[in-house]
């Protein structure tokens, strides 16, 4: 169904690649015979690909487009559609409606007009393998023949653990499909492994499985069994937004959290960091069913990975705007500061990252510098993993928005590792550095520190050799520094920046050119004086 959209982004970067080597004077450059050939090969491939295309199913394209009209669909096509996907019985329909739930999970509850017209097609395709499954046509004659007997029930639609038809069927993280009532006792009586395959459950998350369910009603109508309406999971449906958790189960975490048991508290901790991680009807149930201060409580955990799961979670909820006040009201930040100071690696990560998305909102700026965030901030941006210092670097650069924290970083020899970065590149963080320092250089105590670290020779080294981005902040930085200083002016003269210049002036960005021409006429203006 998303054929011609795959092939269309195909098509664009094959063609993309081509013009590319076509601009590409490979020929006259001095390489091996060898690679020429290896280049002239992969340019003839993209040439052939530019013009070729796999002939389309167009008799499956026709069918798929007639049935997701709302015209009467005709049998004969939708056994033509129902046999062209390899979908022949109940076991092909369940399997499939697994796999539609998944992409549902996977796309975390964003609109998708595909996954909706799948779910159309999944509903009367339904229709057409009732219909035609053997051992339906066989219920179906017994059914007849035999009145005062009831239809032997598909073992796909018994729940495994009662053997009973089920009436509101939910998927495990096993991919198992139980009714809800009988797997949410199974798990409240702390068992944490699947009934009918005993493999450990990575999350206690039930996920309706709605196709399975319309399969069952069909069924239902089919041998005329009238299938009792479950008010009390309509209720609970209702009551948490469309959770994957109905209210008892969000109940039953609340309580883990709460009690003493740090085995209990570690688990539910972790199964509302994925919970929380997947959609935002989860974040905003689990934080009205309280578990924000619990989780606030566990960052003093004693317990690494009690403690990882807990700032973790906190991280995922402040992902909906609503739940960043509550955090911050529950007094989360000095804890999670803290924990940035004291933690493990991936603790204080996703510290930083907590950090990074409680100061979008600006008063939170000031908080968050105030609770004495911004040194192991930079602790974590000299020591940390490669993610634990592109964290740490994207929540200073967000809180020194506030001057105030800017004056803090400064003070706290923030200047001396970017300029290190900076100097030795093979890190990976010049990017990081030079947006760090385009920012404080906008800073009176910034611009003087910036200033003592001898920073001409390795601003021009980026101006000559960097990315358009990081060109036009060493520009910018440069500027900074030359318009505030006409020594700075001089030494970068000094050190050969005007042809770099000059060149930044004709090639770079709309700002870099700005900066760079700026430069230049303070040059100017320094060699008349």
């Amino acid at each position: 169904m998303r054929g011609d959209a795959f092939l269309d982004e195909f098509a664009a970067v094959n063609k993309q690649i081509q013009l590319a080597l076509d601009a590409l004077p490979y020929k006259t450059l001095d390489m091996p015979q060898e690679v020429h050939e290896q280049v002239a090969l992969v340019h003839s491939q993209f040439q052939r690909a530019a013009t070729r295309t796999d002939p389309p199913d167009t008799q499956l394209s026709k069918d798929l487009a007639w049935a997701l009209t709302d015209n009467p669909t005709d049998p004969a096509l939708l056994t033509r559609i129902s046999h062209r996907l390899q979908l022949h019985t109940m076991a092909d329909m369940k399997n499939e409606s697994i796999a539609l739930h998944n992409m549902v999970i996977s796309t975390a509850g964003e609109p998708d007009g595909c996954v909706d017209h799948m779910s159309s097609l999944l509903k009367k395709l339904k229709d057409c393998v009732v219909t035609d499954d053997p051992t339906n046509d066989a219920l179906a004659s017994r059914s007849a023949s035999i009145k005062h007997r009831s239809p032997i029930i598909p073992d796909e639609f018994r729940c495994p653990i009662s053997l009973e038809l089920m009436q509101d069927p939910v998927i495990v993280s096993s991919g198992q499909t139980y009714e809800r009532s009988c797997i949410q006792k199974w798990l409240d009586s702390g068992h944490k492994t699947c009934p009918k395959t005993q493999q450990p459950l990575s999350h206690t998350s039930l996920t309706p499985n709605f196709v399975l369910k319309s399969l069952i009603s069909q069924w239902c109508e089919v041998n005329g069994i009238e299938l009792p309406k479950n008010k009390q999971n309509s209720r609970d449906k209702k009551a948490t937004k469309s959770s994957d958790y109905d209210h008892a189960g969000l109940v039953s975490l609340m309580n883990r959290l709460r009690s003493g048991n740090q085995d209990e508290q570690r688990a539910a901790a972790g199964e509302i960091r994925l919970l929380a991680k997947r959609n935002v009807n989860n974040r905003i149930c689990i934080a009205e069913a309280g578990a924000i201060p619990l989780l606030v409580n566990l960052l003093s955990s004693l317990d690494p990975r009690t403690q990882e799961h807990a700032v973790t979670a906190l991280l995922n909820l402040s992902i909906h705007e609503n739940n960043k006040a509550s955090i911050v009201d529950s007094h989360a930040i000095p804890k999670i500061v803290e924990v940035l100071k004291t933690g493990s690696m991936e603790a204080r990560e996703n510290a930083a990252a907590t950090l990074f998305s409680l100061s979008v909102v600006d008063e939170n700026k000031v908080t968050i510098g105030a609770a004495g965030a911004i040194t192991p901030l930079i602790n974590l941006l000299c020591d940390g993993s490669p993610r634990g210092k592109k964290d740490a670097a994207t929540a200073i650069f967000n809180l020194c928005i506030y001057q105030g924290n800017k004056v803090r970083a400064v003070k706290a020899g923030i200047v001396i590792h970017l300029m290190n970065f900076l100097v030795d590149p093979t890190g990976g963080m010049i990017d990081e550095a030079l947006s760090l320092l385009s920012i404080l250089a906008g800073n009176p105590e910034g611009k003087v520190v910036i200033a003592q670290s001898e920073p001409i020779p390795p601003l021009i080294e980026v101006i000559k050799t960097g990315s358009p981005r990081n060109r036009e902040n060493a520009a910018a930085i440069l500027w900074l520094l030359c318009s505030a200083d006409a020594e700075q002016t001089l030494a970068a003269k000094a050190a050969g920046a005007e042809d770099a210049l000059k060149e930044l002036s004709e090639t770079g960005t709309d700002r870099a050119k700005r900066k760079a021409s700026s430069i230049l006429e303070l040059m100017r203006q320094a060699n008349e004086a």
